[in-house]
Formats: C-alpha cells, sequence, structure tokens
C-alpha cells in the first residue's frame, strides 16, 4: 500500500508544508536524502505552546511531537514535488522539548512523533533518534522535531 493511500486509511490529512520564518530553507535534498529542517509543534488552532514539567503533561506533549511529524511529512512531501510516495524511510529525528530543568520524561513526549512514523509508515518508519530538553524554544512552542529522510 502505498503512503498516501496509508495516511488516507488512518485519516490523516497532512497540513501544507510550513513556510520558514527566518533565513534558512525548509529542506535540502542531496542526493537520495533530504534534510527537513526543525518543525514547530502546531495545530489546528494555532501553536502548541507550553513548557513540560511546568504547564505542559507527557500526553500533551507526545501529542504536539506528533503535530511536528505531520509538518516533517508535508515538507518531505514538498521536497519530493507532492509524491510522499517516494519516501523510503525515517533515518533520524532529534526533537526538542520546551521543559523544565527537572523534567526527565523527553523521549516519552518525542515518541508521539516516533510512534506516528512507525504507524504511517510501517517498519520504514523506524529510526535513529535522539530527544533532548531546551530551557525554550523558538515563539513558546512545546516541541520542535528536524529529520533526516530517503527518498527515491
Amino acid at each position: 500500500m502505498s503512503l498516501t493511500a496509508r495516511l488516507a486509511e488512518l485519516g490523516i490529512t497532512l497540513p501544507d508544508a510550513p513556510a520558514p520564518a527566518a533565513n534558512y530553507v525548509p529542506f535540502v535534498v542531496t542526493g537520495n536524502t533530504v534534510y527537513v529542517s526543525g518543525q514547530i509543534s502546531n495545530g489546528p488552532d494555532g501553536l502548541i505552546t507550553g513548557r513540560l514539567g511546568a504547564d505542559m503533561d507527557v500526553d500533551a506533549g507526545a501529542a504536539a511531537a506528533r503535530s511536528c511529524a505531520l509538518s516533517l511529512l508535508a515538507q518531505v512531501r514538498a521536497a519530493c514535488d507532492g509524491d510522499l510516495d517516494r519516501l523510503k524511510r525515517v533515518v533520524k529525528l532529534t526533537g526538542f522539548v520546551n521543559s523544565t530543568a527537572d523534567f526527565t520524561d523527553q523521549p516519552k513526549v518525542i515518541n508521539g512523533a516516533s510512534d506516528f512514523m512507525v504507524e504511517a509508515l510501517g517498519e520504514a518508519g523506524r529510526h535513529a533518534r535522539s530527544a533532548v530538553s531546551a530551557a525554550s524554544l523558538p515563539l513558546g512552542v512545546a516541541v520542535e522535531i528536524e529529520g533526516i529522510f530517503e527518498i527515491e
């Protein structure tokens, strides 16, 4: 089954690829690799803001990370000229969690993105990963994730 068909089966509609907010490009394609710039947590109602360990719990953080994963795939679709089925696999995700100094569940938060990638892509969604804390993130968002993808 194609990735496009799989997402439709799951009832998932990818957002439009977000435009960069500063002096950078949203992705770079070199050979069969796509490097996607950090995607911030953003949902249908706007930015998903908050600080884990203060005013946001792990489940809400994981939902914010999932929103980042949707934007990552939207950027990959744009990098593939609209043909998301060219995506072969997720290589690596690096997740940043806006959290207090004593918050230690960054991996559980970033699981929101990792679990989504596996749900959508199966084995091709399994990836290397880092999950780190940040004292703050752009615009006060809860999560930012960047990714490396292999395409055909």
